[in-house]
């Protein structure tokens, strides 16, 4: 089992920014992706980033692209997501997820992850 705590949401303008923090605990050896998404209110669950544990190509969906960074530190077992040039529809509850079957994945997909974060609460006001 793995266990994943988000960290660093909160209230801020509309052109500031925020990092968001997942701390992953338990079997970390067995994760293979990370992923972070989002789900606003009445909306479904969505694709922000997501990039393998080991580190290299990352992905981003085209409405962050540009604006968000998705990064790890495997010595502190942690995965971030720097999001600069913040607007208020990026207003959600944001997720860490992480994945630990192996072969191709649809990094977009949250049915392609297995492990979830309780969230944090990200609020843009403009």
């Amino acid at each position: 089992q793995v266990q994943l705590v988000e960290s660093g949401g909160g209230l801020v303008q509309a052109g500031g920014s925020l990092r968001l923090s997942c701390g992953a605990s338990g079997r970390t050896f067995s994760m293979n992706v990370m992923g972070w998404f989002r789900q606003a209110p009445r909306k479904e669950r969505e694709f922000v980033a997501a990039m393998p544990w080991s580190g290299g190509v990352t992905y981003y969906a085209d409405s962050v692209k540009g604006r968000f960074t998705i990064s790890r530190d495997n010595a502190k077992n942690t995965v971030y997501l720097q999001m600069n040039s913040l607007k208020p529809e990026d207003t959600a509850v944001y997720y860490c997820a992480a994945r630990k079957r192996l072969g191709v994945v649809d990094t977009t997909a949250p049915s392609s992850y297995d492990y979830w974060g309780q969230g944090t609460q990200v609020t843009v006001s403009s």
